[in-house]
């Protein structure tokens, strides 16, 4: 059952990743670990990816946990797709501490390689979370529809007039 026991893998390293454990998180990842992240203009290296995603984002979200809605095996490869929940009480990427509570889904794909992850893909809702922690705002559905309206109207004036 590879399958079964790829997934126990992975479930586990997120648990230690919940519980601030990093030391424990990087036992599971291989040597030639590499990851792909949005954003990232090339993949990741094992150094990197502790660095820059794990500590970064850990010290961000001291109390951040995953919450899995679906955990799917095959193969190799283990797809998580869930909701990573926080409070956003540490730096991140030069953004202070805003203590707001940030929810964003989360797709990840992990292969294993000798109970190890050797490649990582994220994608998460980079932009939800700008906006919750107030560096990225989006107007709203009002704004929207009056400035619709807007255009609307001017462009009927031209033609009519």
């Amino acid at each position: 059952m590879p399958s079964e026991q790829n997934k126990s893998i992975v479930l586990q390293m997120y648990k230690f990743f919940d519980e601030g454990d990093l030391a424990a998180v990087q036992e599971f990842l291989a040597p030639n670990f590499v990851a792909h992240i949005p954003g990232a203009t090339e993949s990741l290296n094992r150094k990197a990816f502790i660095q820059s995603v794990l500590g970064v984002f850990r010290s961000a979200f001291p109390n951040g946990s995953h919450q899995f809605e679906d955990v799917i095996a095959e193969g190799d490869r283990v797809v998580t797709r869930g909701i990573f929940s926080g409070t956003h009480r540490g730096e991140l990427q030069g953004i202070p501490p805003t203590n707001k509570q940030i929810i964003i889904p989360f797709f990840h794909i992990d292969r294993i390689v000798d109970d190890q992850l050797v490649e990582h893909w994220g994608q998460s809702d980079l932009l939800g979370l700008m906006q919750q922690v107030g560096i990225i705002y989006l107007p709203s559905a009002g704004l929207i529809f009056r400035k619709l309206s807007w255009v609307i109207a001017t462009s009927i004036n031209k033609r009519l007039g």
